[in-house]
Parts: structure tokens; C-alpha cells; sequence
């Protein structure tokens, strides 16, 4: 049984109906992918100290510091990604490839002396992609008795229905914007967009006394469920470097970073259920079956600045370390979502009755419901060091740390939304490590090989509390990450003036994927697999 871990009043939550967001989506938008140019991808990232590569203007801006010439070079491939579902036993597999264009950038590299203190000015521009969300899953099994109508029931209770005239007012609700709209009316702020869909097409009901006071709420007992997701979108960083060189010994950098981001996400939940009704000797069976589908959008800016240093403390030795630090991403989103729910349900035997409830047709003008805030990530330390061996060999090693707990979420006026507390109890620090070598074969040819380790973001019992972080999203599913590794090769052609890199990396991660929150209700085992084939092409002169 799971473990509660977010010890969250509800009552606060439902103090404003515009709580729309949780820690798993703040999550997500956190995500800093292994991309960026062949040779960078190659070496697993790890190229803060050793510099003298486009992408480390994003890691330890002092690396464009490192550039004696100019260089523009533009980067593409192919991105195939897959999971393997085991949920009870039952097995499914989903795999997507995908082209993708991946980096652009340039280096303009002014030389200001021999024998000056400052020896080159340099200049850069560079986009890739940050974080690719493409991907498709699918998982299904048995339920064995645990279903999402128990989770909206439970919403519907603590959310204060103590009477009929209360459930009753609920179902009657009118879908006329000036009729009590159920989804925006003040009456029904405290109750859940999950828990009000479910009421509003039979999936919970309520028995009451001769009085009228509720004395129980109840959903069905499921027997089967089964997940479809489908994601795109992604994160565009675009930076702006400014870096310099001192006596060929120390190399400073500073670079501005802007975001755009869009993520799309076509979620599908269908269940079927059972229950056994007792009428005082007479048992009822009834039967019945759900699809809740949800469609979800959210877009957005950033910006963040990254200072850099690189130190070569020994002159006539080729080992330097390196020391960057990132400022937190400023970002500014919006977020649109709907959703729709169908069911259909046989009393005893009888002839099923099918109800629907679609979001769509009580938010106007936009049919969807719309959410403006922002959100600021943390801070990120980033130490390194590295060095040249016989004058062929180039080593990095370095560590990057994240404290992903201290992420926050605000409305436009600037107050922490409630969902930033379960960030704090939920997200932990993240720890990676990157190593990386480039060794040449020939003049022309060279050969790299990186490894990028990066510790789990989330506690194991994490969950999503709708009703105290996104009580007007209807997606019941949430996944918990472990750690994730990534291995990687390439190999590169540096000629007079053309260069060419090419590399591969596989990345793979595991996760605990819950369809809705229950505490009986087994994990699905998901294993996570991308691989990427990335080539370069660049000119220096």
C-alpha cells in the first residue's frame, strides 16, 4: 500500500477553482534532455571544461571561450522511442520514431592579441532542442477491484455533499453560462472536475435517510482498465554567449537563454466495473463500463542567464576544471485542457444507459478551460574537469547538481499556487554525472565514446492529489521516474575548413505508472527506451 506523502489541506485548495497544476507537470517542463550537436552527444555531455563546442554554451558558457576561429555548424537525425508496460502480468509495447532537427548555432571569434591580457572576444548563437516529449504508451490488466469511481467518490465526500438536495443540485446543474454552470459557479468550487464528470454520468451515487442527509457515497468495483497516451511537443532553448580569454589561462563566458516551449498531450482511460447493490433480501447486479478521454495543451516562454569559468592553474599543463552556475528559468505559460467522458450502465441485467459530459460545452468562448501562471525552476551548479593526454586523448569528467524540491509554481500575481508544496514534499535534489573521452584515430578522424547518469527526481510514493494541486484537470494518471542513464558513441571528421560528426545515444529509464490514485491499486512497471542517431555538419574558418 502506498504511502500518502503530501499533507495538503484540501479546504486551502478549494479556497479558488483555478488550482490547475501539480508537481508532475512542473516535472516535465524541468526536464534537461542529453542533445545538442554530434560531438557533444557523443561525448555524453560531458564538455564543460573542455569547451571549444557550441553546446557548452548551455552546460559552462566559458567553453565558446575556448574558439580560436569561427564555426557554424547545424545538427539532425532520427529519434526512436518505446515502452514496455507490465501491469499485473499483462504486457503491451509502444514504439514511435520520429526525424528531428535538433541544433544550429555559430561562433564569431575576434582575436585581440598575442601578448595582450585578453586574447580573444568571442560571440555565439546556438538553439537546440532541450526536452523532445514525442512519445506513445499504452498499458493495460486487471483491476482486481480497484477503480477511478472510488477515487471521484472519495472527492465527492470530502468536497462536503452531506445532503441529497446537495447531490441532486450537482447533477442538475445547467450547462447555460448563466445557469450555474457546474464547472465555474462559485457553488462548486470545492468539488473536482474528476469527482463532477464522474457524478454527472452515473459513475457515483449516493444513498440517503428518510432526512435526506447522505450516508454514503460509492463508486463500482473495477475489473479491467486500460491507458492510451500519445505527447508531442517539446522545449526550444535558444543562447546568446558573450566569452573571453585571458592569457590563454582563464576563460570566462556569460549566456542569456530564452525557451519556448509547447507540449501536447491525448490521453484515453476506459474501465469497465461491476457492483452488487443490496435492497434489504434482494441483491442487484449491475454492470458497466467508461471511457474518460482528455486533451491537453500547455505553451509558454523562458528565460534564465548561465555564467561560466574555465582555469588552466598550470601553465604548461594541458588539466583545467570548470565552474558554471545556472540562474532558475523564468517561464510564463498557458495552459488548455478538456475532456470528455462517456459511460454506459446496466442495472441488474437491464438494458445499459449511456450518459456523456464534454468540458467543451461549458467554457466559452475558447471550449476549453484556460489557465495563466508561471513557473521558476532551480538553480543548477555545474563542476568539471578535464584535460589532454599525449596530445590525442581530450578526458571530461563533471557533476551537475539540481535541487528540483525547491521548483515553484505562482499565478499571475505572483502567489504560490498550493501545487509548490508538493513540489517541496514530493521532488528531490538531482544528481548528474557525465564522463566523456575523444580519442584520434588520424589527423583527420576521431572516436568518442560518454556516459550521462542522472538520479531520480521524485519519491518512490509520490502521487497526484487532485483535489489539492489540480482540482480542474480530469488526468487521474501520474508517473513516477526512477533514475536515468544514457550511453553514447560517435565519430567525427575535422577537415581544413568542412567538419562532420556523427553519434548515437540509447537512454533508458524506469517508472511506476498509476492510471488513478488508489491505494490498492498495483503499478505498472514501465520501462522507457530512446534511442538517437544525430549527425553534424559545420564549417570553420
Amino acid at each position: 500500500m502506498k504511502t500518502r506523502i503530501i499533507a495538503l489541506a484540501v479546504t486551502a485548495a478549494c479556497a479558488s477553482a483555478a488550482v490547475a497544476q501539480s508537481q508532475y507537470e512542473a516535472l516535465q517542463f524541468m526536464g534537461n534532455e542529453l542533445n545538442g550537436t554530434a560531438r557533444f552527444v557523443g561525448m555524453g555531455g560531458a564538455m564543460s571544461s573542455l569547451g571549444a563546442d557550441l553546446s557548452t554554451m548551455s552546460t559552462n558558457p566559458a567553453g565558446i571561450g575556448m574558439y580560436r576561429s569561427h564555426d557554424v555548424a547545424v545538427s539532425f537525425g532520427f529519434n526512436n522511442t518505446r515502452t514496455n508496460a507490465d501491469f499485473a502480468g499483462s504486457t503491451t509495447k509502444e514504439n514511435r520514431t520520429r526525424a528531428s532537427f535538433d541544433q544550429i548555432g555559430f561562433v564569431w571569434s575576434t582575436k585581440i592579441g598575442n601578448k595582450t591580457d585578453l586574447r580573444y572576444l568571442n560571440f555565439g548563437f546556438n538553439y537546440h532542442k532541450r526536452a523532445n516529449f514525442n512519445r506513445q504508451f499504452y498499458a493495460k490488466g486487471a483491476l482486481n477491484g480497484a477503480s477511478m469511481t472510488y477515487q471521484m467518490a472519495n472527492m465527492i465526500g470530502n468536497a462536503g455533499y452531506a445532503t441529497a438536495n446537495d447531490f441532486n443540485g450537482l447533477l442538475d446543474a445547467g450547462s447555460d453560462v448563466d445557469n450555474r454552470n457546474p464547472y465555474t459557479h462559485a457553488d462548486f468550487y470545492s468539488t473536482p472536475y474528476l469527482a463532477m464528470i464522474g457524478a454527472r454520468t452515473g459513475l457515483v451515487d449516493a444513498n440517503w435517510d428518510k432526512d435526506g442527509n447522505i450516508t454514503q457515497i460509492f463508486g463500482w468495483n473495477g475489473e479491467t482498465g486500460e491507458y492510451y497516451s500519445r505527447e508531442e511537443g517539446g522545449i526550444n532553448q535558444y543562447d546568446f554567449n558573450l566569452s573571453f580569454n585571458i592569457r590563454d589561462r582563464f576563460y570566462f563566458g556569460l549566456t542569456l537563454g530564452l525557451y519556448d516551449l509547447n507540449y501536447n498531450l491525448y490521453s484515453s482511460y476506459g474501465e469497465t466495473m461491476n457492483r452488487n447493490m443490496q435492497d434489504g433480501s434482494v441483491t442487484y447486479h449491475d454492470k458497466g463500463d467508461f471511457t474518460l478521454n482528455n486533451w491537453y495543451n500547455a505553451e509558454g516562454t523562458g528565460v534564465d542567464l548561465k555564467l561560466g569559468t574555465i582555469i588552466r592553474p598550470f601553465e604548461y599543463s594541458p588539466f583545467r576544471f570548470g565552474l558554471a552556475i545556472h540562474t532558475p528559468i523564468w517561464y510564463t505559460l498557458t495552459d488548455r485542457y478538456t475532456a470528455a467522458m462517456t459511460s454506459n450502465i446496466a442495472l441488474d441485467g437491464k438494458n445499459p444507459v449511456s450518459y456523456s459530459e464534454n468540458l467543451s460545452d461549458y467554457f466559452y468562448p475558447d471550449m476549453n478551460y484556460v489557465w495563466d501562471y508561471s513557473m521558476v525552476t532551480p538553480w543548477r551548479f555545474n563542476v568539471s574537469a578535464g584535460t589532454i593526454v599525449g596530445g590525442i586523448m581530450a578526458l571530461d569528467a563533471e557533476y551537475e547538481y539540481e535541487k528540483y524540491s525547491s521548483a515553484k509554481l505562482k499565478d499571475r500575481e505572483g502567489y504560490d499556487l498550493s501545487a509548490t508544496s508538493s513540489i517541496s514534499e514530493t521532488l528531490k535534489g538531482v544528481h548528474t554525472f557525465r564522463a566523456g573521452m575523444e580519442t584520434k584515430l588520424t589527423d583527420a578522424f576521431s572516436l568518442r565514446v560518454g556516459y550521462n547518469y542522472q538520479s531520480s527526481p521524485i519519491v518512490d510514493d509520490a502521487f497526484r492529489n487532485i483535489e489539492a494541486t489540480d482540482n480542474t484537470r480530469t488526468v487521474a494518471s501520474y508517473m513516477n521516474p526512477k533514475s536515468r542513464q544514457a550511453v553514447a558513441f560517435g565519430l567525427g571528421y575535422r577537415g581544413r575548413i568542412f567538419h562532420a560528426d556523427v553519434a548515437y545515444k540509447y537512454d533508458f529509464y524506469k517508472s511506476d505508472f498509476y492510471m488513478f490514485d488508489d491505494v490498492e491499486l498495483q503499478a505498472t512497471k514501465v520501462t522507457n527506451e530512446r534511442h538517437q542517431l544525430l549527425l553534424t555538419l559545420g564549417v570553420h574558418f
